[in-house]
């Protein structure tokens, strides 16, 4: 196994659901983690799926512009930007700009936070923890 491990952003096998394309982060042999993730693109005049989960969620802008909405407000969002959802909030993202807007959403709840806890014991426990 490497120290290091590259998974490389490949724009021709992202999947188009929830009204933008995207890439799971899972599977990914070898990979815990605490949170699930994607890469998302939202394409120029794109409104991805209004939607409310019981899970945390941040947004990481990593290039374009776009707004996250929800029924109270309008927040512009940018490359270099951070936003956090709390659970229950409705919302969705809306591109009205003439370039991509992509960006890293990764969410996590306590089952999940749980789950890596006891998969990172059972791996100690059986010799394979650092």
């Amino acid at each position: 196994m490497t120290e290091v491990d590259i998974r490389r952003l490949e724009h021709e096998n992202l999947v188009r659901a929830y009204g933008l394309e995207m890439k799971l982060l899972y599977p990914w042999d070898g990979l815990t983690a605490p949170f699930e993730g994607a890469w998302c693109v939202l394409r120029p005049g794109d409104t991805s799926v209004t939607h409310a989960h019981h899970e945390h969620e941040i947004f990481i802008g990593m290039t374009g512009r776009a707004e996250v909405v929800t029924p109270d407000e309008r927040y512009e969002f940018a490359a270099g930007d951070i936003a956090f959802l709390r659970p229950g909030i409705e919302h969705h993202l809306t591109n009205a700009g003439d370039e991509d807007f992509a960006y890293y959403a990764i969410w996590w709840d306590r089952a999940m936070s749980e789950g890596f806890v006891r998969q990172e014991e059972s791996r100690a426990a059986a010799g394979g923890g650092q």
